[in-house]
């Protein structure tokens, strides 16, 4: 009932248990809280908030619009409603490294898991976009360093992104890697890579976890989990595929509704009421209610 009865710091500790073992954890994108209750139902291993879902939740392009104060609150309001840890993508800090500072120490208190800060320069674009640019070596550094310096709890899990690859080529991409690893990175995020072989260079070039992007419609092929797995990857991310299959059976609904007048034809692809009562615990809110208010009127 309510939130999540892990606290943070434990769901960071198991979060780290679990990559030291070497398994591949696969984090689906969770457009708003009730979608990340969902994923632990269907058995993943974390959910994943990313900065392009909480920019088309407000309506904006993913271009950097968003504030940390509106990111580390929807990313407070989604992990707290799961027992799974939660990354969240924090661009490229919210400013300067001393913003980058506060940051991290803003998205522990939120109860993240993590974050990932990534190369570019500030405005971002979407990692899948022609046209990106991204910072110097020296910059990139002081981004991992000011945020490896700033977590007070060591399990908090700072990720580097570089998106480099597609500006300067892969062998870029590995001098960047290594460089933010030494920065204090604990996972590596190399965005846009386009081949299997791509990724596993990446794995071979450092010793530190590292995740893949398996976004629709970008530049990566999409890779089974198997495939990603067969690389070394850790971490596997599908950040906007929830939101856009939801918001492509609302726009198929609302072509429905127009048509027909009513959505008797689609009852069958909507989720249930039982079926959303029971993600939400409903009985649970409902015995505990008949808990508290059991008192009887003196006659």
């Amino acid at each position: 009932m309510l939130y999540s009865h892990i606290p943070a710091a434990e769901k960071r500790r198991l979060l780290r248990e679990r990559l030291a073992s070497g398994e591949l954890l696969r984090f689906p994108g969770a457009f708003n809280p009730l979608s990340a209750r969902l994923i632990e139902r269907k058995g993943f291993e974390g959910v994943y908030i990313s900065g392009a879902v909480l920019s088309a939740d407000l309506g904006l392009p993913d271009i950097g619009l968003t504030t940390l104060t509106e990111v580390a609150g929807r990313g407070q309001q989604i992990a707290r409603m799961t027992d799974l840890p939660a990354i969240i993508d924090a661009d490229t800090g919210f400013g300067e490294p001393m913003n980058v500072a506060r940051t991290i120490q803003t998205l522990e208190d939120a109860g993240l898991a993590g974050t990932h800060i990534e190369d570019q320069v500030n405005p971002k674009r979407c990692g899948h976009l022609d046209g990106k640019a991204v910072v110097d070596q020296n910059t990139a550094v002081k981004r991992i360093r000011a945020a490896a310096d700033a977590r007070r709890d060591p399990n908090f899990l700072i990720m580097a992104r570089t998106d480099i690859r597609a500006v300067e080529g892969l062998d870029a991409a590995i001098d960047r890697a290594k460089a933010l690893v030494d920065a204090g990175a604990d996972a590596i995020f190399p965005e846009a890579m386009r081949t299997l072989e791509e990724f596993a260079a990446v794995r071979a070039a450092v010793d530190v976890p590292i995740l893949a992007n398996m976004t629709e419609f970008g530049k990566s092929e999409l890779f089974s989990v198997d495939q990603l797995r067969g690389v070394g990857v850790n971490i596997v991310i599908w950040p906007v595929s929830l939101l856009r299959m939801a918001m492509g059976a609302a726009s198929r609904a609302l072509d429905t509704l127009n048509e027909e007048g009513h959505l008797t034809s689609k009852l069958g692809e909507m989720q249930h009421r039982a079926d959303l009562y029971d993600l939400l615990d409903y009985e649970d809110y409902n015995h505990f209610d008949q808990g508290v208010f059991n008192f009887e009127i003196a006659r």
